[in-house]
Order: C-alpha cells, then structure tokens, then sequence
C-alpha cells in the first residue's frame, strides 16, 4: 500500500505539468502574435511600395513623354528630313502623340468607380483585403473604391481599368507602341547621320548600351550620343510592354472577361459572341475612335449600371 502512494504523483507534479502547459499555450499565443505583426508590416511595406510607384510611374511617363517631343522637333525631324518631310514627319508625330496623351487623358477622366450604395455598404471594414466581390465588383486597396468589371490596376494613370475606361486604354496602349516604334526608327537613323554608326550587324543592339556605357565613362563618345542611346532602349522597352498589354486585353474583351477574372481561374469559358464584346467596350463608331480620342459608346452611370447587375 505505501509502495502504491509512493508511485502517484505528486501535487507539485501536477502543478508543474500545468505551468509547463501554460507556458507552451503562451509561447503559442506569443509566436502568433509576431507572426500577425510581421504579416501586418509586411503588408503596410507593400502598400508604401505600391503607392510610390503608383507616383513614380506617371512622373516617368511624362519625363519620358516631355523629352520625345524635344527630340524630335528639334533634333531628328530637323536634320533627318527636308522642308516637305519635316511637315509630313512633324504631322505623323503629332497625330501619333496627340492620340496617345488623349487616350491617357479619356483614361483617368472616365474611371470604372461604382457610386452604388449597395456595392459601396459590402465593402466594410472587415472586407477591405477582399479581392473579389459579387456582381462583378472588385475593391482596389490603392484607389480605396469599389470597381466596376476592374480588370487591373495602371500604374502610369494611377487608377483602376475597367468597364468604364478599357477602351481608351487599349487605344493608349496602340499609340504608346506605335511613337515607340516610329521613335526608335529616327532614333537610329540619326544615330547614323551624326554619329555614324552602323545598325547592320543584327547584334549591333545587343552590344551597343553596354559599350556605349564604357565609352561614356571613359570620354570617348559624347553625352547627348550616351544619352540617345538610352532613350532608344526606353522606347523598345515601352513599346513592346505596351504592345503586350494591347493584345493581351483585346484577346481578354473579345472573350468577353478581365484580367481580375483570369486570376480567379474564370476563364474556362468565353461569355458571348467575340462581335457583340468587342462593341460592348468600343462602341459602334469604333472607326473614329481609331482615330481621335472621343467617347465612342453611350455613357451610362455607374448607379445605373449597379441595378442592372442588381
């Protein structure tokens, strides 16, 4: 019987069992607790980054924007060409660059921005990491709205694309390709005019930055030659981004779905005859939207739309 009472535990046994438990369950508590913290700094860093981007990208593309038209009226259009030309080629950059900063413009002056007080009460609190809502209604943590068929968010126009302005971002994208394209050809021809450089090796474009870089530094070529170097890179990487971009959302609106839904995994399925969604968003005088940056289909508000989706 004694040796039985000598082989039960103690009630000190029990309380440090129970003290270990608790420190386990606090320990658990504690690393959680950090794990959120770390989870909700790195979150608030991402959101810092986005907006700063969201600011760097249009200072960039009006940097960008400002020195194209410095150099080609008064650099390349000047010495490439003679007095017909300079107007027919100073006609075609305007026209090119004109419709591209309308398109940009018509962008950020229609936005896809939902008014409705029903979408608008679903997006509480709570809700504010959700990424998809219903009825086709998606809430942006940058722009803070509720969006309307919200595709993607731009950068360079620093707001939402979506139902409202699609179409004038994929005129935006076309024209950005094409004064990208017709920059980099003047770009070279009058590379090869002052400077004598010679484009036809096929490799020239590979190794020409790289060595222009080392020549810079060791003052064997010009700033301004350095410089237009760079400025043909930025209009090969601009204009074939923006070319993608323009495929990429033709191939989606035809199908008649977002990039928003393309992520969700909803693209199993085209919604619609290719014709009847390439209307929906171009309208049916898309012929002169080709053309001029004008509103081509019948403006409708977004509370209305909201009831029709309703």
């Amino acid at each position: 019987m004694l040796d039985n009472l000598l082989c039960l535990p103690s009630i000190t046994d029990f309380d440090a069992e129970r003290n270990v438990e608790s420190l386990n369950q606090l320990d658990v508590k504690t690393s959680l607790h950090a794990t959120r913290k770390l989870k909700a700094a790195g979150m608030m860093m991402r959101m810092l980054q986005l907006r700063l981007l969201n600011t760097v990208a249009p200072a960039y593309f009006f940097t960008a924007t400002a020195i194209t038209f410095v150099l080609h009226l008064f650099f390349f259009i000047p010495t490439i060409f003679q007095t017909p030309g300079i107007i027919i080629h100073t006609s075609i950059f305007l026209f090119l660059m004109l419709n591209a900063l309308g398109n940009y413009v018509m962008t950020i002056w229609y936005p896809s921005e939902t008014t409705s007080e029903s979408t608008s009460q679903t997006c509480t609190v709570d809700c504010l990491d959700a990424y998809y809502l219903c009825n086709d209604h998606h809430f942006c943590k940058l722009c803070k709205k509720v969006i309307l068929k919200r595709d993607h968010h731009c950068f360079f126009t620093g707001n939402c694309i979506g139902n409202n302005n699609m179409r004038y971002f994929i005129m935006f994208c076309i024209y950005t390709s094409s004064t990208c394209l017709y920059s980099l050809v003047l770009g070279v021809a009058y590379l090869t005019m002052e400077y004598s450089l010679s484009f036809e090796n096929p490799f020239t474009f590979l190794t020409l930055l790289p060595l222009s870089t080392g020549y810079f530094f060791i003052g064997m070529i010009p700033g301004l030659q350095f410089f237009l170097i760079l400025m043909l890179y930025v209009w090969l990487g601009i204009g074939l981004v923006s070319a993608g971009f323009c495929c990429q959302q033709i191939l989606l609106v035809a199908r008649g779905q977002t990039w928003c839904q393309l992520q969700q995994g909803h693209l199993a399925k085209s919604q619609g005859m290719w014709r009847a969604n390439l209307k929906d968003v171009f309208g049916s005088q898309w012929a002169l939207g080709l053309l001029l940056p004008v509103l081509t289909i019948k403006t409708v508000t977004n509370t209305t739309k909201d009831q029709k989706h309703n």
